[in-house]
Formats: C-alpha cells, sequence, structure tokens
C-alpha cells in the first residue's frame, strides 16, 4: 500500500521553522518521532536540511509524507527479513569472487541509489523540484575534504551521496565530484541555517558512548562503528562552538549503526523524543511570538 501524503498548516505569523535530522545510522529511524510530534503539533517546516540516515528520512517527509507514514512504510519495509535481505542482495554491486581478485574487492559494497529505489516510498520524486517541502541533502567531497550542500536536480544520487559511508556503500559522482558520506564533515548540518526569524531544530542521532566492554567487533561492525565515534566527536564540538536553536538527542542507548533489523526496539526507546520535541518548539514558538 502506499503510504498517504500529508499536508500540514504553515504558521501564518512568526519564525519559520528549520528541521534538521543528523547522522546516526539505524538509530536515525528515531526521526520518524521527531516527524510525528511536529505534525501532531500542526506545523509544517520551511526547509528540511539533513546527512545521511537523515536525509533519507529527510527527503521522504518533503516529499509530503507524514511520520506516521513513514512509521508504516518502515513496518511494511522490514516485516519480512528475508525480503529485506534479498533487496540488499539486489543493491550489491560487489561479489564473493572480488576477494580474489587482487585483493581489491569488496564482496559487501552497495549502489546507494539502487538500495534507495529499493526501500524510499514510491511517493518520492525525482528531483528536488517536485518535493513538498524545500529540502538539503549534505555530503563530503571525498578529495577536496570540504562539505557539499545539494539542493536541485536529481533526488537519488544527491541523498544515495549524503549516506555514502566508505567501504559500504558505493561513492556517487555528481557534477565531477567524488562525494561520499555528509557525516564525515557534517552529521548536523545546522549552522549555515541559523538566520534572525527562524527556528532550527536540530535533531541528533548520534551515538554516546557505551560501557566499557571487552568484546572486540566484528569488521563491519568496527568500521560503522569509526564514524558513529567521529560523528559523536563532530556534533559535540559544533554544539559547543554554536548551538542550534532547539536540539534534540534521539536513538536511544544500545543500538549499533547497523540494527536496522532492531527497528521497533529504537522506535520504543525514542518515544519520549515526541513529548520533548512538543514542549521545545510550543516554547520557542511562544517566545519568539
Amino acid at each position: 500500500m502506499t503510504p498517504t501524503r500529508f499536508i500540514a498548516r504553515t504558521a501564518s505569523s512568526g519564525p519559520e521553522l528549520a528541521l534538521v535530522l543528523g547522522s546516526g545510522g539505524a538509530r536515525g529511524l528515531s526521526h520518524i518521532l521527531v516527524l510525528e510530534a511536529i505534525d501532531e503539533l500542526g506545523l509544517k517546516p520551511t526547509l528540511v536540511a539533513g546527512s545521511s540516515i537523515g536525509a533519507i528520512v529527510g527527503a521522504a517527509y518533503a516529499a509530503g509524507l507524514s511520520g506516521a507514514a513513514l512509521r508504516a512504510h518502515l513496518e511494511a519495509s522490514f516485516r519480512d527479513r528475508a525480503r529485506v535481505i534479498a533487496r540488499l542482495l539486489e543493491a550489491r554491486i560487489g561479489k564473493i569472487a572480488d576477494l580474489w581478485r587482487g585483493g581489491l574487492g569488496n564482496p559487501v559494497l552497495l549502489d546507494g541509489e539502487r538500495l534507495l529505489d529499493l526501500f524510499w516510498p514510491q511517493a518520492v520524486p525525482d528531483r528536488f523540484e517536485d518535493l513538498a517541502i524545500p529540502f538539503l541533502s549534505v555530503a563530503t567531497d571525498y578529495h577536496l575534504h570540504e562539505e557539499v550542500i545539494l539542493g536541485s536536480g536529481p533526488l537519488t544520487p544527491a541523498v544515495a551521496a549524503s549516506l555514502a559511508i566508505p567501504g559500504l556503500i558505493r561513492p556517487v559522482v555528481i557534477a565531477g565530484r567524488v562525494l561520499i558520506d555528509g557525516g564525515a564533515i557534517n552529521p548536523l548540518p545546522y549552522e549555515r541555517l541559523l538566520q534572525p526569524g527562524r527556528i532550527v531544530l536540530a535533531v541528533d542521532t548520534s551515538a554516546p558512548a557505551t560501557v566499557s566492554d571487552s568484546r572486540v567487533p566484528e569488521p563491519l561492525e568496527a568500521m560503522v562503528g569509526v564514524s558513529q565515534i567521529l560523528t559523536r566527536a563532530l556534533v559535540q564540538r559544533m554544539v559547543e562552538r554554536q548551538p542550534p536553536d532547539i536540539l534534540v538527542r534521539a536513538g536511544g542507548d544500545g543500538f549499533g549503526g547497523l540494527d536496522f533489523f532492531r527497528w521497533q526496539a529504537i522506535l520504543d526507546a525514542a518515544a519520549p523524543v515526541k513529548d520533548e520535541v512538543k514542549r521545545k518548539v510550543s516554547e520557542a514558538l511562544d517566545k519568539a511570538a
């Protein structure tokens, strides 16, 4: 079933609301709770920006899908574990045989654009210009080591670039630039959006430190885990330098970047964030009125 589209009111007076959804792997599924809270307040952001998993969820929301519709789509997509694995195999461009071809191949490498085609709701359009809400996807130029903000043209490659974790998702070439995971340089891209007359709500789903553990992670887990560590460190420094108008931390504790099959537990753990979002946004709007 195609998820229903959502049309909310935009406040006729007062500041605009910009929504920024950060990196965090599977923990970023908790962004859906934030979207539900905004919907229940009857608000519609005037701008959405996202990095990595935040770009995936943010683009779908900017397409006009409600938080509730995205929750339903997530449930329908991950209900059948075997089907999910089959889709992942469809998106895989690396082959087991690559291991014996000079040692340079990666048998788990995925095509991000194919991955989005398989898992995104059908209502998500092909181009930025067809979205219901203006949207920005943040990626990293691999060679120039700089942030790249994408906000026009084809949508799928722009979001695929934002989620291109090195070693897991293939880099995307756009306008001659080799682009990788936005979280590598800006996992919570709110700073450029701060301005008078706008309330910026930034949602951080980076992973906090866990209790001391002597368990040695598996190679793939370690690769994604390093990305999570860097993401948390970058966000902490950004917030210390210049915090957003509203900062919400979601994602819960004890979840790894690849724990997508634990989606229900992630949503359950993030449930309290809905009341936090409602309270903080309402207070900010009242203060600005």
